[in-house]
């Protein structure tokens, strides 16, 4: 499925772990009137979304977010945050939040998974049947789309918690407050941060090491994606994924894990790539949910 947004406005929200986005347009071509909200505690943060909105009437709201959230609609959590580990955060009711001053649809998603609908619509997954887009930021998530569609389940993917295999003689313990060292734990720009002092942007002549680090337990995550999904593309989005020369590294690593089991000629060069709509991903995902929600 192709989101057809014609003809009206939607606006969007791409809840993420250090920023709100809020915009209102009819397509990724067509966004407008965006603002930058901090993502502090939902009491600060959710008040400013509400303001936004009621300056901006629309015809329905997409909500693109940081997870867990309640995704089933008839669920007596549909729209809350569940059990993250952001303080504060917890519980946050966002599609509420909303609906208390704009009398319209409202549908949310995790923002992986509206991202990888945007880029199989719009991105680089167009003309691709299974795209996974992953996003490795302050946190480190996936999520599929299938013919158009996010993958739906009992609960939405958490590609970010699964267990990877150690780099060897790597020490670090990892960050996840719940795994430890699992995906997230290992690869995140919070995990960064932890391991080198300082955030992905500021590594000077540690780079190579770190690409290298952040190379690997990528592309074991990866792996278990390929041979589990068998996705036709891997976007991968995020402030970490800017750093240089990291598709080219994680693609090559992925290739070598796999050790030529299952391996097709598109594994090779060109399958772990960047966002076609870029940093717009999210929010295009955010309209994307709102025309469905209609």
């Amino acid at each position: 499925m192709t989101p057809t947004l014609q003809g009206v406005r939607y606006g969007g929200v791409e809840a993420g772990g250090t920023k709100f986005v809020c915009a209102v347009g009819s397509g990724p071509d067509d966004i407008s009137d965006v603002v930058r909200i901090p993502t502090t505690t939902p009491a600060e943060t959710l008040p400013q979304v509400q303001a936004y909105f009621a300056d901006h009437p629309v015809d329905a709201v997409g909500i693109a977010t940081f997870g867990p959230v309640e995704t089933r609609r008839g669920h007596p959590e549909f729209g809350r945050i569940t059990s993250t580990p952001k303080p504060h955060w917890a519980g946050a009711d966002l599609v509420e939040a909303v609906r208390a001053v704009l009398d319209v649809p409202v549908a949310i998603d995790t923002d992986v998974n509206a991202a990888a609908v945007a880029e199989a619509a719009w991105g680089a997954g167009s003309g691709h049947s299974s795209v996974l887009y992953v996003t490795v930021g302050t946190g480190l998530g996936g999520g599929a789309a299938i013919e158009g569609r996010a993958l739906p389940g009992l609960v939405h993917p958490e590609m970010g918690h699964v267990s990877v295999v150690r780099r060897e003689g790597d020490t670090f313990p990892g960050v996840c407050p719940f795994h430890g060292d699992c995906l997230e734990g290992m690869a995140s720009g919070t995990a960064m941060r932890a391991r080198w002092g300082r955030s992905a942007d500021e590594l000077g002549a540690d780079l190579d090491e770190a690409v290298a680090i952040e190379a690997h337990y990528l592309a074991a995550g990866f792996r278990q994606f390929v041979y589990t999904l068998a996705p036709d593309v891997i976007v991968m989005g995020g402030g970490v994924s800017h750093l240089q020369g990291l598709h080219t590294a994680t693609n090559d690593r992925l290739v070598e894990m796999m050790a030529g089991y299952a391996i097709q000629p598109e594994h090779r060069a060109g399958f772990v790539v960047a966002p076609g709509l870029g940093d717009d991903a999210g929010i295009a995902g955010a309209l994307a949910l709102a025309e469905s929600a209609r």
